[in-house]
């Protein structure tokens, strides 16, 4: 063997146990930290349910968890969008107190009635905590992204119980056309730790089933393709709809803390006017419903506007579960149109609608796989990458980068 191998094989046995080792303490953070969140969430919820007039004290809610923003939090405020930027362009290591606003605003947004999601607060969890190891590693600005990236993976897997789609989210939300294969070692890795030790500390992931998988014929791939590009318009609209209401928020009320206060005031209005039980908080029990029944042919546009008032005023959460409720309850409407089991296009719509909203097909379609088996996978992936196409070039994260234009046909170089 030559030197020039041995050194190789040297730096290789050097990078996986570095990383290793980085990995699996950021999984064990990030896994610890998303079952808590997990534990409060169902506390929660279960608490909001039981009272159902807590919703009148949503307004109040939205002030305070503004006012903390604004008094201790305006260096994370712009959460999973900083994670990124710090990911693309690397300043200052993130503030150790976006973990505990993040939760306690999430915690405090569900109690009374917010319809926003999970996904963002796991994220911005396992980031903030990986993130903390950057000096007592002294590690280079490489190193520091990598870590990053492993500690949005962790957060993602072990929220939705989904390691594979977490390794591929971590690395394909960053830019729109581009993976960093440099970071899959470190995130499938954490993804996978972080799974497990959520499931050793007793969380319990939703069960979805989509029933019998339709015989492939012509008929059901144009079906797919047609409603994956459906699925991608309703990802386009929700992630323009909730990005101009914020902005629309921001222009037209200065003092922040009023802007969560206002949404929630409509939130309230709204809830009652429509008897809407079903379009607050994550809407877990409504997503399932829509793989067993029929549903109502507008419950995902209510959601989505729902969802877009919350989180377009301020409240913090995420969209992807609200995206997977929006999904599903539309593959639901659209399946006696396509002559499609309710299930079937329901999963495709839980999955692709995400896809769209997030721009990252391939995690979604692992996703889909984890959730539902392999059987759907190719008709998943053909739904995702519709979505993905059809979604435009904007997303619910403002600072993903475009490596590439979607549908970018100039020869290759």
């Amino acid at each position: 063997m030559q030197n020039k191998e041995r050194v190789e094989i040297v730096m290789l046995i050097r990078y996986i146990v570095k990383w290793l080792a980085l990995a699996s303490i950021v999984a064990v953070l990030a896994g610890v930290a998303s079952a808590f969140f997990l534990f409060s969430l169902e506390w929660a919820t279960a608490t909001r349910i039981a009272h159902r007039d807590l919703i009148l004290l949503l307004p109040l809610a939205g002030f305070l968890v503004g006012w903390l923003y604004l008094r201790f939090g305006q260096q994370v405020e712009a959460g999973n969008n900083l994670l990124i930027d710090e990911i693309h362009d690397p300043q200052k290591v993130i503030p150790l107190r976006m973990a505990p606003l993040v939760l306690a605003g999430t915690v405090i947004s569900h109690l009374f009635g917010a319809s926003v999601g999970r996904e963002g607060t796991a994220v911005q969890m396992g980031g903030a905590l990986a993130d903390q190891l950057t000096h007592l590693c002294r590690l280079k600005p490489g190193d520091r992204r990598i870590l990053l990236m492993a500690g949005i993976s962790a957060g993602f897997a072990s929220v939705f119980g989904t390691p594979l789609a977490g390794a591929i989210f971590g690395l394909e939300v960053l830019a729109v056309g581009r993976l960093r294969f440099d970071s899959l070692l470190p995130c499938l890795i954490a993804a996978i730790i972080a799974d497990r030790v959520g499931l050793m500390l007793g969380v319990h992931h939703t069960h979805y089933a989509i029933g019998v998988i339709p015989e492939f014929s012509f008929f059901l791939l144009f079906a797919v393709i047609l409603a994956g590009g459906i699925f991608g318009l309703a990802g386009r609209v929700f992630a323009t709809g909730t990005h101009w209401l914020s902005a629309q928020m921001k222009k037209h009320i200065g003092y922040a803390p009023l802007r969560p206060l206002v949404g929630g005031v409509v939130v309230v209005l709204a809830f009652y006017g429509l008897s809407a039980d079903r379009f607050i908080g994550l809407g877990i029990p409504s997503i399932v419903d829509a793989f067993q029944h029929p549903a109502l042919s507008y419950d995902f546009a209510e959601k989505a506007l729902f969802t877009m008032g919350s989180l377009g005023s301020g409240f913090k959460g995420g969209e992807v579960t609200p995206l997977f409720y929006i999904g599903a309850t539309l593959g639901n409407a659209l399946a006696p149109l396509f002559h499609l089991p309710f299930a079937f296009l329901a999963g495709l719509g839980f999955v692709a609608v995400f896809a769209g909203a997030a721009n990252t097909p391939i995690a979604s379609t692992f996703m889909a796989v984890e959730l539902f088996g392999t059987d759907v996978a190719v008709f998943a992936a053909l739904a995702c990458v519709m979505s993905y196409l059809f979604s435009g070039e904007t997303g619910i994260y403002r600072a993903q980068r475009k490596a590439k234009h979607k549908h970018d046909v100039g020869a290759a170089s």
